[in-house]
């Protein structure tokens, strides 16, 4: 969503580089472009004057101008400023001192809240805790049902007396589904609220109806993040009539420009406290200024990543592998196949790519990579007998042909998948012999990323290109040394012999001095 925005940001900030010194002239130069990058990614107008005065004041300051790099240090200045106008810390939920600790959810109609009840049910549930969903949109068609499938996907139980439609008292529902909580001990109650599709005094009174009655101890406030400038105004007005506590960005995988998610938590000084990013149930993390901030000036979020790396990987597959590595076992594909596994269960291989530092570099691969390179790759593997997995060596052409065709792939995609598993090897032998990642950075470019992913090394076809890339540029310019001495002689004809014993500069030791190579005449060296 913030692409725009980060390519803007990230080119304004190349003009700066290779300064030693900032005039006023480049600040207020780099302050222009940042708030033209701003307004243009439609964050509101106040926040934008407030974000780049402080951008100036601090850039004009001796904190950049006793810096080594003020180029740096304005990119830093410009993160800071971005944490704070995404509210500066992350906050978690408050939890009732009693159980159940209710939790409202309130918004306009088509934001998404219901299936956001059903996201932070599941992530509530994956903490330990006992959810319940409560319907109470009554208002809008089948909205009681669509709840109903939505708690039955993410394995959450729901509360709906009432079929809607229409139908219903939403205050009673919303009461009664507190009183079922405490009889059959959930701790937590999600109430799913009704919406319009614009503001309304209907919809704020029966918000603040519903809140009176169950007394939440969290009100979100749901809102779409590609709604542009009016999501400023509908977060103010909601923020004036329910006093939420915290905000949901949702839909913020969209390609809208996405600047007004970035002035909520500003305008209404309440917090952003979850993110929406997909239309999984599992597309659902707690938001955090600082990561977010990174991701935009594409500094990435190595800390989101790895916390989904740990939710994803089973230890006792790593210590398995540990161990095998260990004691001197080479890598074969049955292991490559649990990586693989593990590799789905962490979600979009392009959102994984997009988090790490300069992703944005790499967009137009991104965008052309095809996630089902994986299911490809994971098909290939399992038309290999259990034999041929643990001894990769033995696959000789008839072999590779009956997998193909088991495999609904060619030959060339086998062979291709063979080359980069052989190179996987060599960096796990690499690695148990303590030599560490080779030819880092690379991992190797993820399949279907065409010639390879820039930094990612070795997980892509053409690996001998690269190979081919790699040999001698000398051998290639008719086999010139990088000597400069060595040069020197292959020019004039003369090449050194290779040492021997006996002989300290070359040559056999009769035949070090030979007074007969010497000129005749040395006139011409006397300049005579």
């Amino acid at each position: 969503m913030f692409s725009s925005l980060s390519d803007r940001l990230t080119a304004t900030f190349k003009n700066l580089r290779g300064k030693g010194r900032l005039s006023e002239a480049d600040v207020d130069a780099t302050v222009r472009e940042i708030r033209r990058a701003l307004l243009d990614a439609d964050v509101a107008l106040p926040v934008v004057k407030q974000f780049t005065a402080a951008v100036r004041e601090r850039a004009l300051s001796d904190e950049v101008s006793g810096a080594l790099n003020p180029a740096q240090q304005v990119v830093k200045i410009v993160n800071d400023q971005l944490v704070e106008i995404l509210g500066g810390q992350s906050r978690r939920l408050q939890f009732a001192k009693n159980p159940p600790t209710v939790i409202m959810l309130a918004g306009l109609q088509g934001s998404g809240k219901t299936t956001l009840a059903g996201k932070l049910g599941k992530w509530l549930n994956g903490q330990g805790h006992k959810p319940l969903l409560v319907a109470c949109d009554l208002q809008r068609p089948n909205a009681v049902n669509q709840l109903q499938v939505v708690g039955q996907r993410a394995g959450v139980q729901v509360f709906a007396p009432e079929p809607g439609n229409g139908v219903g008292d939403p205050v009673a529902v919303a009461r009664a589904g507190v009183a079922e909580a405490v009889s059959r001990q959930h701790d937590i109650v999600i109430v799913d609220t009704a919406g319009r599709l614009g503001i309304d005094a209907e919809l704020m009174q029966q918000a603040t109806d519903i809140r009176d009655a169950v007394s939440p101890d969290e009100v979100l406030f749901v809102i779409d993040a590609m709604i542009g400038q009016d999501a400023v105004q509908t977060a103010q007005a909601f923020a004036d009539g329910v006093d939420f506590t915290g905000v949901v960005l949702s839909k913020l995988d969209g390609d809208a420009r996405g600047g007004a998610a970035l002035s909520v938590a500003q305008v209404t000084q309440r917090p952003v406290m979850f993110a929406s990013t997909g239309e999984g149930l599992d597309d659902f993390e707690p938001f955090h200024p600082d990561r977010m901030a990174s991701r935009i000036l594409d500094m990435g979020d190595v800390l989101t990543l790895i916390e989904q790396a740990e939710k994803a990987f089973d230890n006792k597959d790593a210590e398995a592998l540990a161990s095998k590595l260990e004691g001197g076992e080479d890598f074969d594909l049955n292991d490559f196949l649990t990586q693989m596994a593990s590799l789905r269960n962490m979600g979009s291989i392009k959102k994984m790519i997009a988090m790490m530092p300069g992703a944005a570099q790499m967009r137009e691969q991104l965008e052309a990579f095809d996630e089902r390179e994986v299911d490809r790759v994971e098909a290939i593997v399992r038309s290999m007998t259990p034999h041929e997995r643990t001894n990769p060596k033995i696959l000789n052409g008839s072999r590779r042909s009956r997998i193909a065709r088991g495999s609904g792939m060619t030959v060339t995609d086998v062979n291709q998948l063979m080359e980069r598993f052989s190179q996987a090897q060599k960096m796990m032998r690499q690695m148990r012999s303590g030599k560490g990642m080779p030819n880092m950075p690379g991992m190797g470019g993820m399949p279907g990323m065409g010639g390879g992913t820039p930094g990612m090394g070795g997980f892509s076809g053409g690996s001998k290109k690269s190979k081919g890339k790699a040999l001698s540029k000398n051998k290639r310019k008719g086999g010139k040394s990088g000597n400069p001495a060595k040069r020197a002689q292959e020019a004039t004809g003369v090449t050194a012999k290779k040492s021997e014993p006996g002989a300290a500069f070359g040559g056999k030791s009769e035949d070090a001095f030979d007074p007969s190579n010497l000129p005749k005449d040395f006139s011409s060296f006397l300049g005579k």
